[in-house]
């Protein structure tokens, strides 16, 4: 085996496995701002972190896709845990590379938005990518927990705690749907004032 050129290649592989497997934004870093199509409760409009930061802070997670098991459960428990967000003064944004329209759906069903939590819309995966996670191709013949078919990449599953001077406060990654909510939840509590 030739092993000049067997280092080089193995040197490229494990680059391009980093490049996949990179870290997320880390605590303390500046929160890239971003305006992005969105809706609540089935109605669209033009979510603005910046705005939304001037009220206190925001949870930002990630999800794969709108109607797969995993992020109709993560959408379902930010929802019923929603009034806990309100209380430490926190919102919530979930973003995808899903489509406004699935996303309206989605927002309104009772079963996993309820109307409580805005999803925002970025569909070439631009926002994923500043926040500095993984966005796949979307995989032909896949179909969303409806039977519709998913014609959308994917971000990977990351949740950011982002402080209203725009650093993020906590980050998670690599945990369930559930533990996301409930690391975001504690985060917002512990920068909750003293009341």
């Amino acid at each position: 085996m030739n092993h000049t050129l067997h280092r080089p290649l193995a040197m490229l592989a494990l680059a391009l496995h980093l490049s996949i497997t990179h870290a997320a934004l880390a605590t303390g870093d500046a929160a890239p701002p971003f305006e992005a199509p969105a809706s609540l409760n089935g109605k669209a409009f033009t979510y603005s972190l910046g705005d939304a930061l001037k009220h206190g802070p925001v949870v930002v997670y990630f999800y794969p896709s709108a109607y797969t098991g995993g992020c109709n459960l993560e959408a379902h428990t930010f929802a019923v845990q929603h009034e806990k967000f309100l209380a430490a003064g926190a919102s919530i944004v979930g973003v995808s590379l899903d489509d406004i329209g699935r996303l309206n759906t989605f927002s309104a069903d009772p079963d996993y938005c309820g109307g409580k939590i805005a999803v925002a819309s970025d569909p070439d995966g631009h926002i994923a990518r500043a926040y500095a996670l993984a966005v796949r191709d979307a995989a032909p013949g896949r179909k969303d927990t409806r039977g519709a078919q998913i014609e959308h990449g994917f971000a990977e599953r990351s949740t950011f705690v982002v402080t209203p001077d725009g650093r993020v406060a906590a980050a998670f990654d690599g945990l369930s749907p559930v533990e996301n909510v409930e690391q975001a939840l504690a985060a917002v509590q512990r920068l909750a004032p003293a009341r």
